[in-house]
C-alpha cells in the first residue's frame, strides 16, 4: 500500500525573517541530487490549509532567466522565495514546487522500460502561528515528496533489474535529505509517512523478499 512520504526540518530559535534563507537553501539542493535548478511554482497560505491563497504563481518561461537572455522555465529559488515572502506573516505558510526526478517503470503496450520521471515535490516553510503552530509536529520547513511507491516498488516483482532501481531512487533520497539538513543548518529532521510507517523497515522487508532475499 502507498503512502506519502515527508521530510521535516527544525531549526533552533528560528525567527521568521530567517525563513526565507532556510527555504532557498533547501530548494538550492535539489539540482544537485536529481532534481530541477527553478522553482515551478509559490503559494501562500493564510491561518490555515482551509483558507484560500493570498498569493500564487506559476512560474513560466522567464526572458533573461538563463542568464544569457535566453528564457528559462520556472524562477531561481531565491527569486521565487522573496517574491513569496514580500507578505511576512506569523500566520502564513510558504510552498514552493520543484521539479525532481526518480525512476519509474514506464508500461508500454508491448513491454516495460524503467525511466527517469519527474515529480513536483512541494517545499513549504510555516509561520509560527500557522494552523495553530503546526511547525512543532510537521517542521520549520516540510518537503512533500509525493507517494512513496518509487522507494518500494511493492506491486513488482523485485527482480535484479527493479531493485537497482529502487536502490538507486533510494540512495538520491537519503543524500537529499542529508544536503537539506546540512545546508540549511537544520538541528533535527524527520522522515514519515501519513500511515506512520518507518520507510526504513518497509525497504528491508521489501528487499528481503528481492532476489537471494528470504521469503
Amino acid at each position: 500500500m502507498s503512502d506519502t512520504l515527508y521530510l521535516s526540518l527544525w531549526y533552533p530559535n528560528l525567527r521568521l525573517a530567517a525563513l526565507a534563507e532556510k527555504l532557498t537553501a533547501v530548494l538550492g539542493e535539489f539540482a544537485a541530487h536529481g532534481g530541477e535548478a527553478r522553482v515551478y511554482a509559490a503559494t501562500v497560505w493564510p491561518i490555515d490549509w482551509s483558507e484560500s491563497p493570498v498569493f500564487q504563481q506559476v512560474y513560466g518561461r522567464r526572458v533573461g532567466a538563463g542568464g544569457d537572455g535566453s528564457s528559462a522555465l520556472g524562477a531561481e529559488p531565491r527569486f521565487a522565495v522573496e517574491e513569496a515572502l514580500e507578505i511576512l506573516h506569523d500566520d502564513y505558510a510558504y510552498e514552493f514546487q520543484i521539479g525532481w526526478s526518480l525512476w519509474e517503470l514506464e508500461t508500454g503496450e508491448l513491454d516495460a522500460r524503467w525511466v527517469r520521471e519527474p515529480r513536483l515535490v512541494r517545499v513549504t516553510g510555516f509561520g509560527p502561528l500557522f494552523d495553530e503552530g503546526a511547525y512543532e509536529a510537521d517542521g520549520h520547513i516540510r518537503i512533500d515528496f509525493g507517494t512513496d511507491t518509487p522507494f518500494l516498488e511493492e506491486e513488482l516483482e523485485l527482480d535484479s533489474v527493479a531493485a537497482k532501481h529502487v536502490e538507486e531512487n533510494v540512495r538520491q533520497l537519503v543524500e537529499l535529505t542529508a544536503a537539506v539538513e546540512k545546508a540549511s543548518g537544520a538541528t533535527a529532521r524527520l522522515l514519515w509517512s501519513e500511515l506512520g510507517e518507518s520507510l526504513a523497515q518497509r525497504l528491508a522487508a521489501r528487499l528481503s523478499k528481492g532476489p537471494g532475499g528470504a521469503n
